[in-house]
């Protein structure tokens, strides 16, 4: 009987059967991970990304798999794409209750190289862009009585690193607004988290594998001795987005392999 009723409290507390999920970037790599992840715990999936023809694909892929889910087109740095993607998908399925801020990208330079226009764009995607999705979510989530905001990090939020200082001033900076958002939405149930990937094989880390002494030395101080999977992150992320984090707000939290720790 024991055994019986912790099975139902595990399953109620993860169970994500009746909500609805946009995920920005979720059309590859670590967004398409998490997109999985989410639908695979039962939420519809709303595919937020700039690439139509990228996303259609990522859909077929969950529908294939008998996943409910949807592509919308938005381009997260622009205010008015943003306010119409939400809008839409909030009448695509009447509510939204949780959003995935994946959407990113970088530039690979020493800091001395990086033009103004390229670090601009950096944050305008990466920190601007979560920053105008959280906010233009924020009435529906306060009307629906809660939701929960999960920003995409990186372990650059808390290393440094001389080749992307874009990318990593940027993810520092999602951890802030992480903390800041979770304070300000608390008393609307609004629960706003961070995840810091380490190193996962996506696109975006490929260029890594053209490089052997730096990724041996990646390897060397990863303590599992792996690179991680975009499905790595798919059960932190159902975590956070499940009535199981209902008192965890503010965090940013390493999934990393323990690469953080060494």
């Amino acid at each position: 009987l024991v055994r019986k009723e912790n099975t139902d409290m595990s399953t109620t507390l993860f169970d994500l059967s009746g909500k609805v999920a946009v995920v920005t970037g979720g059309n590859g790599g670590i967004g398409l991970g998490i997109a999985t992840g989410l639908a695979q715990a039962g939420a519809a999936i709303i595919i937020a990304a700039r690439n139509a023809e990228k996303s259609d694909l990522a859909v077929r892929s969950l529908e294939k798999a008998g996943l409910r889910a949807m592509a919308l087109t938005v381009d997260v740095q622009d205010e008015t794409s943003v306010r119409d993607m939400v809008r839409e998908a909030s009448q695509a399925f009447g509510h939204i209750d949780i959003l995935v801020n994946n959407a990113g990208i970088s530039v690979v330079n020493m800091p001395e190289n990086c033009s103004l226009d390229e670090w601009q764009q950096v944050m305008n995607i990466n920190l601007n862009g979560a920053f105008l999705c959280s906010r233009e979510v924020y009435p529906y989530m306060k009307a629906e009585g809660g939701g929960k905001i999960i920003n995409l990090g990186s372990l650059t939020s808390i290393f440094g690193h001389p080749f992307i200082a874009a990318y990593a001033a940027s993810k520092g900076a999602v951890v802030q607004l992480t903390k800041s958002l979770a304070i300000a939405w608390a008393k609307a149930n609004i629960q706003v988290n961070a995840i810091l990937p380490g190193w996962i094989e996506t696109d975006l880390t490929a260029l890594t594998k053209q490089m052997p002494e730096y990724y041996a030395a990646t390897i060397a101080r990863i303590p599992q001795e792996r690179w991680g999977q975009p499905s790595d992150l798919a059960g932190t992320v159902v975590f956070l987005a499940s009535k199981a984090s209902d008192y965890v707000t503010g965090i940013a939290l390493p999934v990393d392999g323990g690469y953080a720790a060494m």
